[in-house]
């Protein structure tokens, strides 16, 4: 892709969350890289932790808003959903106005590349008089599944009523090579607060407008992964996957410090041995549950990278390990606060990957084809689930229904199985040449990424 003599500037706003500013990040990067100016912003909250993880200087400029919320207020479910979509849009506009309305006009900004989630801010840049990208950080089944929701209503599916409660627990598909995904899995419905659940449900349904109303709407994906979600929104371009490995570099946006031990650790550890274990940055384990997953490693008698995020049990304070586990593991497996992922991923000795199933963390599996056990808590995890289990055929189910603990015994079963499966093991390498092929010259991501970079010089 070569460079432009034309200067853009675009503003990029994600949601305060580590798994949407990764993505839209790395994009700005990219950006970055060809000549567009790019201002990313960030609540006061997230931009310390995103500035810190950044390796020297970066081409892509920070600033920060107020989300305008006291800190005992962004525990509380639903308050930093309510005050992104509330406050937010004003910070921005403000921004905006701030840098066009001054002396300097080589410094402007002409386009405002958001967060899909936040579909509040397509508003702000048809009043601003500026151009809009809808970023879709996660998989293009899940913009789907919102701009299915008004016939999944009709349907009867699910109940307008009741925050979306499904009224049929049969398995839905939308389309062939689309998820099949039980409504009880729907997003706005594996969170256990009602007034969440009917906050997420009206955002999407708020947000179907600004899909169809802005210039381009790309997402973190690649078209061979979800080709069925391509049929059905076509409006979408796809970009992905968006990796720091593609660029050769260190992945930035980590909200954590990485263990800088563990890929030495790995450098020990015999080829295709070792399970990684890890939930994400927001995921929770209950206690019973976190106790069943590290039997079931310790059962395993293989080498195991297990990332414990410190704060990984809020109610209950310090994860608490079964009595001498710790101790009759410490020959056997490494436990880390946080970890350079996409290298651990990409590691010869890494077997296997345990996961929440973000769309993430899913990406980049598949993108180092490692075969996965899915384990999804929340959200879009159960969509993704369906795709890795059902569509790939790259991992198996885990899981977790309606607050179900898995017995130690079954979870080192199934490890064994993801493991030792060779045929799983080959379909994963399979779509590890797919997407690679994808992003590279002549691929459809890089294409896409062409036309887009030359429309924001335009």
């Amino acid at each position: 892709m070569g460079k432009s003599h034309a200067q853009a500037h675009i503003m990029m706003v994600a949601f305060p969350m580590q798994g949407h500013v990764i993505p839209l990040l790395e994009l700005a990067q990219v950006l970055a890289t060809h000549g567009i100016r790019t201002t990313f912003v960030n609540t006061d909250m997230v931009h310390d932790r995103v500035v810190n993880s950044l390796a020297g200087e970066s081409l892509v400029g920070f600033v920060s808003v107020p989300d305008g919320l006291e800190p005992h207020e962004r525990y509380v479910p639903g308050k930093l959903t309510e005050a992104v979509y509330t406050i937010l849009p004003g910070k921005v506009q403000a921004l905006i106005r701030e840098i066009n309305d001054g002396e300097d006009r080589h410094i402007k900004v002409s386009c405002l590349v958001y967060d899909q989630s936040i579909g509040s801010l397509h508003q702000v840049a048809r009043d601003t008089g500026i151009r809009s990208v809808a970023f879709l950080p996660a998989a293009a089944a899940l913009l789907v599944l919102g701009l299915h929701i008004p016939q999944l209503l009709r349907d009867g599916i699910i109940d307008d009523q009741v925050a979306g409660n499904p009224l049929d627990s049969s398995p839905l598909q939308l389309a062939p090579t689309m998820p099949i995904v039980n409504p009880t899995h729907f997003v706005w419905h594996t969170v256990r607060n009602t007034t969440l659940q009917k906050l997420i449900l009206d955002v999407m349904r708020q947000n179907n407008h600004s899909i169809n109303s802005a210039d381009w709407v790309i997402c973190n994906s690649a078209r061979d992964l979800e080709p069925g979600a391509s049929t059905l929104a076509p409006q979408i371009t796809f970009v992905g996957p968006l990796l720091a490995s593609n660029r050769l570099a260190d992945s930035a946006g980590q909200f954590y410090q990485h263990d800088k031990d563990s890929l030495e650790w790995l450098d020990q550890q015999p080829p295709s041995s070792v399970i990684y274990v890890s939930f994400g940055s927001y995921a929770i384990l209950g206690p019973a549950q976190f106790q069943k997953l590290a039997l079931g490693l310790e059962l395993t008698n293989r080498p195991f990278l297990w990332v414990v995020r410190p704060d990984a049990m809020p109610e209950v304070g310090k994860p608490e390990f079964p009595n001498g586990f710790l101790e009759r593991t410490k020959s056997q497996g490494r436990i880390v606060g946080w970890a350079n992922q996409q290298k651990v991923l990409s590691h010869p000795s890494v077997a296997c990957f345990v996961s929440h199933c973000g769309w993430n963390s899913t990406l980049e599996s598949v993108s180092n084809g490692v075969p996965m056990l899915c384990w999804p808590c929340y959200a879009d995890q159960f969509i993704n689930q369906s795709y890795i289990c059902d569509i790939w055929r790259v991992g198996l189910q885990l899981g977790r229904d309606n607050g179900v603990i898995f017995p130690f015994d079954e979870i080192k079963e199934k490890i064994d199985r993801v493991v030792g499966d060779e045929e799983l093991k080959g379909r994963a390498l399979q779509l590890k040449e797919v997407m690679g092929h994808g992003a590279r010259e002549g691929g459809t991501s890089y294409q896409n990424l062409k036309n887009f970079i030359t429309w924001l010089h335009e």
